[in-house]
């Protein structure tokens, strides 16, 4: 999958963390909603792209941007500032979203955003977690495929106590109706082999990472 294409057209909420996006291109169109999660503005701003709103406690941004829309968050919350973008832009009617700069730093944060991939799928959505050379999604039922183009190492983890029914298809090492489970990586570095290759599951979740 294209990092810069959203293959299905449907509308996108774009949320920016405050990690590194220097290796990530965009693609915003105007049925968007873009997002800044606290330090995400920085990242925004180098990249010259005006958010609809900045979220967060400022923790990291230490200040107040001028001049655009502000949600401003306590900083003793539940949510972290990724998810309650998530949840705002599920209010908006959003289910589609791609999260830059969420990878990397505190890994306890990188987790976090982990699981809001897991929010996601568990609503009907699909999010999509980019930084540092990977990008990151989570299934639920369902499936993902990959054109020919994608190189390199691809990774399917269990999310929950187990996955049944999962396929790997077009890749180095296939799996046929396997069932993963959260104790076992069954599923790391297996690898593209240029051929449209998709990954699959009949009930559970699954975390699927692979280099971009």
């Amino acid at each position: 999958m294209d990092k810069t294409k959203n293959e299905k057209n449907e509308p996108v909420c774009h949320i920016f963390g405050a990690m590194s996006t220097e290796d990530i291109t965009f693609c915003v169109n105007d049925s968007d909603l873009v997002l800044a999660a606290d330090g995400g503005y920085v990242n925004l701003r180098k990249n010259s792209i005006k958010p609809d709103y900045v979220i967060g406690d400022f923790d990291s941004l230490f200040e107040s941007p001028y001049g655009v829309k502000i949600i401003r968050l306590p900083k003793e919350k539940n949510d972290t500032d990724t998810l309650f973008a998530v949840k705002f832009g599920m209010e908006k009617g959003y289910k589609r979203f791609f999260i830059y700069g969420g990878i990397g730093g505190r890994l306890d944060h990188t987790i976090a955003n982990i699981q809001t991939l897991a929010f996601i799928a568990e609503r009907d959505g699909r999010g999509f977690l980019f930084g540092e050379g990977n990008i990151v999604t989570v299934i639920r039922n369902g499936s993902i495929e990959f054109s020919t183009q994608e190189k390199g190492v691809i990774s399917v983890f269990c999310s929950g106590s187990k996955a049944e029914g999962v396929y790997e298809s077009g890749l180095k090492f296939p799996l046929n109706d396997a069932t993963l489970t959260s104790d076992m990586p069954l599923g790391v570095s297996n690898e593209f082999i240029g051929v449209p290759s998709s990954v699959s599951v009949r009930n559970g979740v699954l975390i699927i990472m692979w280099s971009s």
